[in-house]
């Protein structure tokens, strides 16, 4: 058994976040560091820094056992298979099951806040593999992402260009956190975990309406942007007229439900504590990003 730390889906760009936070960390040498993917070629640029990059597809359980061959800590990011209801759980379970045959001596996993009452569509798929995660019997770090405040660049560029902001989210709030501050803790949690158990909730240190959201970033462009709530079914309509996929727009839809229902509320500093930094607050993350909201 190795102290070896590995990062799956690391050509992602939250893995590829990780992989600089550990190599910046000083804490741990290059080729104490595997990081796995579907396409090593998509990783040169880290195994020319002295990583060791490996082949891993979780949709062929048999490609894991030898990329997690060697293996102490593993932190398994969840995948993006978001279109095909239950796919990412069945991926997740053969990753859970992998880092159990390899003899791992902890496991870590990018979960989600609140998977066990949540309305998002794909919680069961992150609750099943904290679930599965803790039958192994192995010690665990289950980190829960909360949203990243990124994903304001999907919706607010051409609400925007319109001036209205169409959502279902009511009076909800949310504690955005950066991707690069969610890698930081995931890099943290991953050099610090040990023998014990852990469940940690990743936010921003303040929750805000999708009205305060707004304002910050009005002022931020200088352009006006109205709120307007809307029904989850007239949220839904406008998503489909305005293109998106069908398969993904109950996705969307259940986000902001999920939002105006409380469920992603809540403030940590959990993020911060395994980190050891601030967080970036989102006036500042918003400001700096003004040309990516300008389009």
């Amino acid at each position: 058994m190795t102290d070896t730390l590995l990062v799956t889906g690391a050509s992602g760009q939250l893995g590829r976040l990780v992989l600089d936070d550990l190599l910046a960390s000083g804490k741990v040498a290059p080729a104490g560091i595997v990081a796995t993917t579907r396409d090593p070629a998509k990783l040169a640029d880290y195994a020319a820094r002295g990583v060791t990059v490996r082949a891993a597809d979780f949709d062929d359980p048999a490609s894991l056992d030898a990329a997690f061959a060697g293996a102490g800590k593993v932190l398994i990011i969840s995948t993006d298979a978001l279109m095909e209801p239950g796919k990412r759980l069945v991926q997740h379970t053969a990753a859970v099951a992998a880092a159990k045959k390899a003899g791992v001596k902890h496991i870590l996993y990018t979960s989600m806040p609140q998977p066990e009452d949540s309305l998002v569509t794909f919680a069961p798929d992150h609750l099943g593999t904290e679930e599965a995660i803790k039958a192994t019997g192995i010690p665990y770090t289950i980190l829960r992402d909360g949203w990243y405040a990124e994903n304001l660049f999907q919706s607010l560029p051409h609400a925007l260009t319109t001036g209205a902001w169409y959502t279902s989210t009511g009076t909800g709030r949310i504690a955005h956190i950066t991707r690069a501050d969610t890698a930081a803790a995931l890099a943290g949690a991953l050099l610090k975990a040990g023998n014990e158990s852990r469940t940690y909730t990743l936010t921003g240190t303040k929750s805000r309406t999708a009205e305060e959201i707004a304002a910050l970033v009005s002022g931020a462009t200088g352009k006006p942007l109205k709120v307007v709530q809307v029904t989850d079914a007239q949220l839904a309509e406008g998503l489909k007229a305005a293109g998106l996929p069908e398969g993904f727009i109950p996705t969307v839809v259940s986000f902001d439900a999920n939002t105006r229902e409380g469920k992603i509320a809540a403030v940590t500093l959990d993020a911060e504590a395994l980190s050891g930094r601030k967080t970036t607050p989102l006036e500042d993350f918003i400001a700096a990003s003004r040309a990516v909201f300008l389009g």
